[in-house]
């Protein structure tokens, strides 16, 4: 057989798997509800991997790799999360923390520093490491810090932290 058949196979095989979910260098800071969110997907994922499992020959093999894929990765997660403490203080940002800054236009704004898979800006929910989230962890009331955003730095001022 000509090696180029074998490498076309492999190929194929290859093109059948999904591309695996990178994961963050940074730590995994969670807030508690960060942590039952990582456990209830985990719990979701092996649930969905034990039913398409058990269709035998019948699986959709590329729903089963992709399963088996977010399974290691939410696994992975989970194991490496470590719980925040509960941000407690109205005067310093911490992870958790709810804060209210404004803009140049003094336009307010109101978002929770969470997790990295937490994160979701359409409900206000920031990674603490993004670079808003590192704007404001450690920022104090009537801060003003430097939002080094792509599309241009911006100064904001914490004008209210409340506990999560």
């Amino acid at each position: 057989m000509s090696r180029a058949f074998v490498n076309e196979d492999n190929a194929a095989a290859q093109a059948d798997q999904p591309v695996e979910r990178q994961v963050s260098t940074q730590p995994n800071y969670v807030t508690p509800q960060g942590l039952a969110q990582l456990q209830a997907k985990v719990i979701e994922l092996q649930s969905l991997h034990a039913e398409q499992t058990a269709k035998g020959e019948q699986a959709d093999k590329q729903r089963l790799a992709d399963l088996q894929r977010d399974l290691r990765y939410f696994t992975q997660r989970l194991s490496s999360a470590q719980v925040a403490v509960a941000a407690t203080s109205t005067d310093k940002v911490q992870i958790g923390s709810w804060v209210t800054f404004a803009d140049e236009h003094d336009t307010e704004h109101r978002v929770q520093l969470v997790g990295e898979d937490q994160a979701d800006a359409s409900q206000g929910l920031i990674n603490w490491a993004s670079p808003l989230g590192r704007a404001l962890l450690g920022a104090r009331l009537n801060d003003e810090v430097l939002w080094q955003r792509p599309a241009g730095d911006q100064l904001i001022e914490v004008i209210r932290i409340e506990p999560a």
